[in-house]
């Protein structure tokens, strides 16, 4: 029951005072717009002046004319400007009417025109266009101290009664223009991130070309930018490593990649706060993706543990890389400025009995017991070949054994890091059995 003095305003009066003034409309809805489409406020209002200039220019103006707009964002209403430039003969070729119709009649008539002449044409000075361009003294009677190159812009009789045909050349230029610093947005978003890890979804599968959305756009992942036999299905989430952003016309093409080396840096910065934080720095990867991967690491500052800080407690922090990338088993290395050390922390799980370096061949020979031989090489060279990227030395693996009086007899057998271990094959071992025979 209402109480004595309230009135009941009626319906249709308070909705008008609820709802925002005409004013505020263009405001909040060039807003919106931004906020959606990811674009800036200012390339908008740019839009829209330039669609208003053209819907003036189909009805109001003439061809040939080049008309600016200016559109108040608070009011919604447009100011607009005949522009024209300031010329003379060194910047125009001046034709009179009759002389240009006869040369068009003539060269009508005329068969293709050579190369020579053709060249000719390219280097003449665009001609005088009225609608465009003043003289001097025409550009002298509106500004005294005009010179040429000036822009000289009229004020034109606002209009606000369009046609269909050019509410229609408007819309279209809104459209095509809001795409363009849509896509233009996108690229520079997404090419900011190239070299980061993102999560996207799998999107669709063509072929062997995986597609996936990263936001708000998608990126293809290429059979060789996949990890083999590694499977996809609409729906998954996985990590990708943002390879390449290139401009295309109906968008960013993106590149994605889950075999790329520094994929595996990134990850180890996203689980690792102290790389993050660069109190452990990583020195070098060297990547076969699917298999294995080696990394090496070191400490900026006195009393951390950088191998300890990427595998964590219980090796959370690996545990978590390795499943992100399938299984793919990585060896965590402390990196050494002594090459020597370096070259027998990387050959690991293998036990080194000596490094000797080649510096003007940039090559190492290792030794190895013989019964540690097959460890160090690797399945099919794997080990070896991993060292040599990691170290980017040239390494040669030798085998030796030792008789009772202790003394280490060259074996025959030499390996090589640039070999694939195709024909030593069936000689591999186990790394499980190996350690077994060392025990022994």
């Amino acid at each position: 029951m209402r109480k004595l003095g309230q009135i009941r305003k009626p319906r249709k009066a308070a909705e008008e005072e609820e709802a925002p003034r005409g004013a505020g409309d263009f405001g909040s809805a060039i807003s919106a717009l931004c906020e959606e489409k990811g674009i800036s406020k200012e390339k908008v209002i740019e839009t829209i002046a330039a669609a208003l200039a053209a819907a003036y220019k189909k009805d109001y103006g003439k061809k040939g004319q080049n008309i600016r707009a200016e559109f108040d964002e608070v009011s919604g209403g447009a100011k607009f400007y005949l522009v024209k430039e300031v010329v003379d003969e060194t910047t125009r070729e001046f034709v009179e009417e009759k002389e240009e119709g006869e040369v068009e009649e003539k060269r009508s008539y005329e068969t293709r025109p050579s190369f020579a002449e053709a060249t000719a044409d390219e280097e003449k000075l665009p001609r005088f266009n009225p609608e465009r361009d003043l003289t001097l003294e025409q550009a002298k009677k509106i500004k005294k101290k005009a010179v040429v190159g000036d822009i000289i812009e009229t004020v034109l009789p606002e209009e606000k009664d369009y046609g269909r045909v050019a509410a229609q050349t408007a819309k279209q230029v809104i459209i095509q223009r809001i795409r363009e610093a849509e896509r233009d947005s996108m690229f520079e978003e997404y090419k900011n991130k190239e070299g980061e890890v993102i999560s996207g979804v799998v999107q669709r599968v063509e072929g062997r070309n995986v597609f996936i959305d990263i936001g708000k756009s998608v990126g293809v992942l290429f059979p060789g930018e996949q990890i083999e036999r590694e499977n996809y299905r609409i729906g998954q989430r996985v990590k990708v490593y943002l390879a390449k952003v290139d401009a295309g016309t109906k968008g960013p093409g993106i590149t994605l990649s889950r075999v790329h080396p520094e994929m595996v840096r990134r990850l180890f910065e996203l689980e690792v706060p102290e790389i993050f934080a660069g109190t452990v720095e990583i020195k070098a990867i060297a990547r076969e993706a699917g298999e294995r991967t080696k990394v090496a690491v070191a400490s900026t500052e006195e009393g951390i543990d950088p191998i300890g800080s990427c595998v964590g407690q219980k090796g959370t922090r690996v545990q978590a890389i390795i499943e992100e990338l399938g299984g793919e088993k990585i060896d965590i290395i402390l990196w050494n400025e002594d090459q020597a050390k370096f070259i027998s922390a990387a050959l690991s799980p293998a036990k080194v009995l000596r490094v000797d370096l080649n510096d003007v061949e940039k090559k190492a020979t290792v030794v190895v017991p013989e019964e540690q031989l097959s460890l160090a090489i690797g399945k099919r060279g794997q080990n070896v070949r991993l060292a040599a990227k990691l170290t980017g030395w040239k390494i040669d693996i030798a085998g030796v054994s030792a008789d009772e009086d202790g003394k280490e007899i060259n074996n025959q057998e030499t390996v090589n890091s640039e070999q694939q271990g195709e024909e030593k094959k069936e000689e591999f071992v186990a790394p499980e059995v190996a350690e077994d025979k060392t025990e022994e």
